[in-house]
C-alpha cells in the first residue's frame, strides 16, 4: 500500500517507469497534506489564550475542524491508494484475452469498469478536497496567528489538489459513452475549479492581511 512507503520510498516510485502511482495519487496526497496543516493550526489553537477568549460557538467550530482534518487525513490517504489501485485494474483489464466473443465481451466490460474507477476515484479526491475549504477557512479566520501561513498553505495545496485530480478526470472523459452524464460530470469539474479558486483567494487575503 502507498500510505505504508516512506516519503522517500513514495517519491521514488512516483518517478519511475511504473504507471502508478501517478497524478491521481498525487492529488490524493496533496489533500491529505492540506488536511494536514488544517489539522495542525487548529491543534496549535485549543487551549491556547485566543482559544479559551473564544465564545463556545467557536470553540466548538475549532474542535469540530480539528477532528475532521484528522479525519479526512486518513480518507485521503485511502483514495491515494485506490486510484493507483483503479488504475492498474485498467491495465489488467486491457491485457485480458480477446479472442472468443465471450472473452471479448468481459474484456469490454472490464475496460469499461476500470475506466469508471479510474474517472470516480479523482473526482471523489476534488469533491473531498473542496470540502476542505469550509474547515480551513476556519482555521485562517480563528487559528493561532503564529501558524496562519499554514493555513494559507493548506488552502493553495487543496486547489492544487482539486485541480490536478479534475486532469485525471478529464482524461478519462473519452471512455463516457452516455453524453448527459459526461456534461454533467465536466459541469461538476467546471464548477468546483471556479468555487475553488474563490475560495482559495478568500482564504489567502485573511492569511495575507495577517502576515
Amino acid at each position: 500500500m502507498l500510505d505504508q512507503k516512506t516519503v522517500r520510498q513514495f517519491i521514488s516510485e512516483l518517478g519511475s517507469d511504473s504507471p502508478a502511482p501517478g497524478g491521481g495519487s498525487a492529488s490524493a496526497l496533496g489533500a491529505s497534506l492540506a488536511s494536514a496543516l488544517g489539522a495542525m493550526v487548529f491543534s496549535l489553537t485549543v487551549g491556547k489564550k485566543v482559544y479559551n477568549e473564544y465564545s463556545d460557538e467557536n470553540r466548538k467550530k475549532i474542535n469540530s475542524g480539528l477532528q475532521i482534518c484528522i479525519k479526512n487525513q486518513n480518507v485521503f490517504l485511502e483514495l491515494m491508494n485506490k486510484d493507483a489501485e483503479v488504475f492498474l485494474s485498467l491495465m489488467s483489464a486491457f491485457k485480458l484475452p480477446k479472442e472468443s466473443g465471450d472473452e471479448i465481451k468481459i474484456r469490454s466490460e472490464k475496460i469499461k469498469e476500470g475506466y469508471q474507477g479510474a474517472l470516480e476515484i479523482p473526482l471523489s479526491v476534488a469533491e473531498g478536497a473542496y470540502k476542505m475549504y469550509e474547515y480551513v477557512k476556519i482555521a485562517a479566520e480563528l487559528g493561532n496567528k503564529n501558524v496562519i501561513s499554514d493555513a494559507g498553505v493548506s488552502a493553495l495545496m487543496i486547489q492544487a489538489s482539486i485541480e490536478s485530480a479534475i486532469l485525471s478526470v478529464k482524461i478519462n472523459y473519452s471512455s463516457i459513452k452516455d453524453e448527459i452524464y459526461k456534461e454533467k460530470i465536466k459541469s461538476r469539474c467546471n464548477e468546483l475549479v471556479k468555487q475553488g479558486r474563490i475560495n482559495r483567494d478568500e482564504i489567502l487575503s485573511v492569511v495575507n492581511e495577517s502576515l
